[in-house]
């Protein structure tokens, strides 16, 4: 049976499969057609051949492997190993030729995220996670991530996707927690939670995400020492409502706002 590191290691590899079907994609303008079911929903090309080659590899070093992910049916395994993708994080910033898309590629064991990866090609970028320990690469180096250790919101750098993506009772308690921090950033999808583990941001409240948006972000927000978890205060994902924080203290802070919502 492979070891933690050696599937760490695979899932950079994946990674840099991914960035073969999308880098050129998005540098052409790659075209996004609506998925439908109400409100704009985009897919490209890139999407669908990041993730068909993801999948491809998978299957060929690991066939005894589960696959789940965003565009194409769920691929059960044989093992307690199951692969979470989404090709492209942040399709709207894709095809908007914006730089902070991300290629999240997750790993569960029996369920549960064990093993996170954070890819933002246009940046070179790579980040992962497992475990209590989680790393930068970045042309060439790899570098030890750790979140920032903010404990105040008065001293925090808060983001969400989107506040819109809201219901008036959470975007009101949002904006009251954004009047409250040091400052606020908008529109980084997974990115966002890939800059709270290297220290850069502290807090990240989102509403509406799906398991190929959270999966791969719980290793990497935890191996550095961040917390994540759902408006309740606990690890209940399956609503899509996920608060990740630099700390304990700003965690509970947040949920203290939200778990009326939750």
């Amino acid at each position: 049976m492979a070891t933690i590191a050696e599937l760490a290691a695979f899932a950079e590899e994946l990674a840099g499969i991914a960035r073969s079907e999308t880098l050129h994609r998005w540098a052409d303008g790659s075209a996004a057609e609506d998925k439908g079911g109400g409100a704009y929903d985009p897919v490209t090309e890139a999407d669908r051949e990041a993730e068909r080659v993801i999948r491809e590899a998978i299957a060929a070093r690991y066939p005894d492997h589960g696959v789940t992910g965003e565009e194409w049916p769920d691929r059960p395994g044989a093992s307690n190993y199951s692969w979470s993708l989404d090709p492209v994080d942040g399709t709207r910033s894709f095809i908007c030729r914006l730089p902070t898309w991300v290629t999240l590629i997750g790993l569960l064991n029996d369920g549960r995220a064990e093993l996170g990866l954070i890819d933002a090609p246009c940046l070179d970028e790579l980040y992962v996670g497992f475990g209590n320990q989680a790393w930068l690469v970045s042309k060439g180096e790899r570098t030890q991530i750790r979140s920032s250790g903010c404990t105040a919101l008065s001293d925090a750098r808060l983001s969400t996707t989107d506040p819109f993506l809201f219901d008036s009772g959470p975007a009101a308690a949002f904006d009251r927690l954004r009047q409250a921090a040091r400052t606020t950033r908008y529109g980084h999808d997974g990115y966002a939670y890939a800059r709270l583990a290297a220290g850069s941001l502290d807090l990240v409240i989102e509403s509406g995400l799906k398991p190929h948006d959270y999966n791969a972000l719980i290793p990497v927000v935890r191996g550095s020492g961040g917390i994540i978890g759902d408006w309740r205060g606990g690890e209940d994902f399956g609503l899509g409502k996920v608060i990740a924080a630099a700390t304990q203290e700003l965690y509970d802070e947040a949920v203290g706002a939200f778990e009326a919502f939750a």
